[in-house]
């Protein structure tokens, strides 16, 4: 198993009371989104949360936490909390609750996937892109 399935339902009590939410897996794991944004997940055995860049500094002072360092490079914001730092309901949810409150204010994402190609907008925010059109020989 990927992740800790237990976590994971734990998780889904906390977010089924405090926010509409939706599962992706990634990085290895399950990943849960709140508002289009990534809030929190599991990966093995450990809680990962994305936090403030305040929070996610006062965070690290707490036990049990370290920096998200999936590629090998601490990531912005990202953290890992072990086991021990969210055995108690009462700490996972006070965790989740954290990173719930930074997906809501972050503006939700569209997926581009119900977009028709032509109706989206190039990166540099121009005029939509056009399909590329291939001449037959």
């Amino acid at each position: 198993m990927a992740y800790d399935a237990h976590l994971a339902d734990r998780i889904r009590s906390i977010l089924n009371g405090a926010a509409e939410f939706s599962e992706k897996k990634m990085f290895g794991g399950l990943t849960f989104m709140v508002n289009g944004q990534m809030c929190c997940g599991v990966l093995k055995n450990d809680l990962v949360l994305r936090l403030t860049p305040e929070d996610a500094e006062a965070a690290l002072h707490q036990p049990h936490t370290r920096p998200m360092d999936f590629t090998g490079r601490p990531m912005k914001s990202m953290i890992y909390v072990s086991p021990l730092g969210a055995d108690s309901d009462q700490a996972l949810a006070a965790w989740v609750q954290l990173a719930v409150r930074l997906a809501r204010t972050v503006p939700g994402k569209k997926s581009g996937a119900g977009l028709d190609r032509a109706d989206r907008v190039s990166p540099s925010g121009g005029s939509p892109i056009k399909p590329a059109v291939r001449k037959r020989d």
